[in-house]
Order: structure tokens, then C-alpha cells, then sequence
């Protein structure tokens, strides 16, 4: 991506460094251990910065090429690959995923109120839209429940060291929905059953699919389910505020050391994955995420490489529920604000900035991961911000919405 001055994009560059001290704040309090974000507009670099440690205990620093774990900033990578496959005409998103996945036949969906995992009744099986959108009826271990709890029992999270992806899904199949498909919003392992579908669909696993079908035509180098070999000094430490699990996205913080490590280059399952989860189970770079958003911002297409066409991407950006997220009654945590925001193929869309609450433009689309970390495309403002950090929860301090104020605050044409 070439540079250009921050003046030569209408960009205050005074007001554009009040970013580098809201980070530097975030060590110094010890909120976050280091992070660093990338900002281009009309498709050039206008700001970069890294600040603080990629590893306490080493006293190394966070920099450009850290890597980090991507978590749910793994969901519009996956989304993009089904989209890929449908514009092939392999399959259409009304398909119930049962056509792939015989474990989906029979489904059973939760009674509403029902208190145990066996108050059910008769349901269909969700639809690969329903899936895409979150409306399909499955959830995460983390949310509130009966079915969650189910999944918590079963340890259902799709972590990179619990074998593979086949076998997981195979066990998600097996119970009921928390509800009836389309019904409501609610995060979910949804994106995990579409790696699935991809695998199935391409005939390989969805780490080669990801490889040679979006990496390697993006110039993508260091992101891929396991830390690749010879990078693993540039893994960054994961940190949590909390005492007890760093995946208790919607626990109180509690603990005493607000950098408590928790998973350490060395030691880290992402350095030996074998399942290759499509909800959650990325690592990859700064550079090389923005080089996904920006294909997405330049409508499917990257590097002379078309991933997508325009269509296809516009499609994707749109909001695909009847309303916004928080009409449709979600009980779950979610990585973005609820009211006034909608939910595309891949990540969450602004309707309307005012009722969001956070400065930003109609039509954001956007995406986070549990370790806190963060990327939006505005296509009215021609903006990509990619931003990386380590602190596991996400809801453990409102980074996000800083963020975008201080980036919308450096913007004066």
C-alpha cells in the first residue's frame, strides 16, 4: 500500500497523534499491554502506530509485524470464502445446511422458556443465510441459557487444540437449537459450521481453501490458523483483567493484576492447531488484515486480484435482518453495539450512527475479536483502521468506540 500525507486526505495530522497518546494511556494504565493500528484512506497509509509490549514477561515490543490471535476477526474471512463458492453457483444461501451436513437432519429447537436441553420441539434446519446472519438458532458456551450451558458442558468452543473440525460440528449437530431459525439474533458458532460447508463444498480443508483462494492472491503471508514456523518471537501474549477464565466475555473484571498472562508464545495451541476454526481461529498481522479490509473496501478486488465482484461485496455490507440487531431479542454478547446497528455476511453494518451512539457513517461495516482487537471499512469516507491488541475479554473496556471517535475527530474533509 503506498503512504500519502494525512493533509493530502483531508486528515488533521495533529488531531490524527491524539490517537498514539490514547494508546500510550491504554499501557501506562495497564489496560493493555501494547497494540498497534494501521489507518488508510482512499486506499493509501496515513497512520501507523505501535506502542507497549508484545510480551510482558520478555519485555518485548509490540510491533508492526506481531502476530496476534485474530479470534472472531476470523468470521469476515470466512464469510468472504462462502460467498466465493456461491458466486460459483455450488450452492444458494436459502440451502439448508443439511445438504451438506446430514448431522443437521431432524433438527430439534428449544420450546420458548424451556428450562431443560430436553424441552423441545420440531425444527428445520438452518439455512446457510441463517448461518452467515447469526438467526440459525445455534450460540457459544459463553452466552446465557439452557443450550450454552449445554455447550459449556461439552466444551463446544472450536479452540485450535480440540482435534478436528468435522467431529466438533458433528457434536454441535447433535443437540437442539436455542430457538427456531430466523427467529432471533444471537452470536454464535454459526461461521464454524460454514468452514464446515467450505470444506465440503471445496474438497479441502479450509486452511488450503483460505491459502491459495484469498491469501495468496492478497499477498497475505503471516496469517493462517497456526503460528507459522520461523515467526513464533512474533507472537504476542494473550492478557486478561479477569481471575478466573479470559473467555467469560460478559464477566465483571475481578481480577488484581489487570495483565494477568494466560497464554504465551512457547506454549500456545495456536502454535499446533489442528482444528481450523472459521469463527475464531486466525493469527495474522496488522499489514496483512488491512490487506483483507482493503479488498473489501475496494469492492472484491486487491493487488489486481479479484476475490469477489462488487456486487457480491455490496451484498455482503448490507443489512440482511429486518431491523436492527437489538430488535431481534439477542440474549448473547456481541462484539459491536446493538441498537442502530444491523449485521451483514461477515460483520455488523451501521443504520443509523445516532441511535449506535459511536461517530461513524451509514453503511460501517465491521468486525472484532476477543482479544480486543478491531477493524471498520466506512465506504462513504473511504476509510479502512485495522487495530490490534491482546486483552481478553473485548467488553473489558470501551476501546472500540474511542477509537472511532478519535478517528473520526482527525477528519476535517
Amino acid at each position: 500500500m503506498r503512504t500519502a500525507e494525512p493533509s493530502s486526505k483531508g486528515v488533521d495530522p495533529a488531531r490524527l497523534e491524539r490517537i498514539a497518546g490514547w494508546m500510550d494511556r491504554y499501557v501506562s494504565e495497564r489496560k493493555f499491554a501494547g497494540s498497534s493500528i494501521l489507518i488508510a484512506r482512499d486506499g493509501a497509509e496515513i497512520f501507523f502506530n505501535s506502542t507497549g509490549l508484545r510480551s510482558v514477561e520478555q519485555g518485548l515490543p509490540f510491533q508492526r509485524d506481531t502476530i496476534v490471535r485474530l479470534y472472531s476477526m476470523t468470521k469476515p474471512v470466512t464469510s468472504v470464502a462462502v460467498m466465493m463458492l456461491a458466486e460459483l453457483g455450488l450452492f444458494h444461501l436459502d440451502a439448508p445446511v443439511s445438504d451438506f451436513i446430514p448431522a443437521f437432519n431432524d433438527m430439534q429447537a428449544l420450546i420458548p422458556k424451556a428450562v431443560r436441553i430436553d424441552q423441545t420441539e420440531p425444527a428445520p434446519a438452518p439455512t446457510l443465510h441463517q448461518l452467515l446472519t447469526h438467526t440459525s438458532g445455534l450460540s457459544y458456551p459463553f452466552n446465557p441459557g439452557v443450550l450454552p450451558a449445554a455447550m459449556d458442558d461439552a466444551d463446544l468452543l472450536f479452540r485450535p487444540d480440540q482435534g478436528q473440525l468435522e467431529s466438533l460440528v458433528g457434536q454441535v449437530a447433535a443437540l437442539p437449537l436455542a430457538f427456531q431459525p430466523g427467529t432471533r439474533w444471537e452470536y454464535s458458532v454459526s461461521i464454524d459450521i460454514l468452514g464446515r460447508v467450505v470444506e465440503i463444498v471445496a474438497g479441502q480443508s479450509l486452511a488450503q481453501f483460505f491459502q491459495s483462494q484469498i491469501f495468496d492472491p492478497l499477498g497475505i503471508r503471516d496469517t493462517a490458523f497456526r503460528v507459522p514456523e520461523g515467526t513464533g518471537d512474533r507472537f504476542a501474549s494473550l492478557y486478561t483483567p479477569l481471575a478466573g477464565d479470559a473467555m467469560a466475555l460478559n464477566a465483571a473484571k475481578g481480577g488484581d493484576d489487570t495483565l494477568r498472562l494466560v497464554d504465551k508464545a512457547g506454549s500456545s495451541p495456536f502454535e499446533q492447531a489442528t482444528l481450523y476454526s472459521g469463527g475464531g481461529g486466525l493469527v495474522g498481522t496488522l499489514d496483512d488484515y488491512m490487506r483483507f479490509a482493503e479488498m473489501l473496501r475496494r469492492k472484491g478486488a486487491f493487488r489486481g486480484e479479484r476475490l469477489l465482484s462488487p456486487k457480491t461485496v455490496d451484498f455482503m455490507m448490507r443489512n440482511h435482518l429486518p431491523g436492527d440487531i437489538a430488535s431481534m431479542g439477542p440474549q448473547s454478547f456481541a462484539e459491536q453495539p446493538m441498537v442502530g446497528t444491523g449485521f451483514g455476511l461477515g460483520g455488523s453494518v451501521v443504520l443509523d450512527p445516532g441511535r449506535v451512539h459511536v461517530p461513524g457513517s451509514v453503511g460501517d461495516f465491521s468486525w472484532g475479536g476477543m482479544a480486543s482487537t478491531f477493524f471498520w471499512i466506512d465506504p462513504v469516507l473511504d476509510l479502512s483502521v485495522v487495530f490490534l491488541t491482546q486483552l481478553s475479554p473485548s467488553s473489558s473496556y470501551p476501546c472500540r468506540s474511542e477509537l472511532k471517535a478519535l478517528v473520526h475527530g482527525a477528519l476535517v474533509e
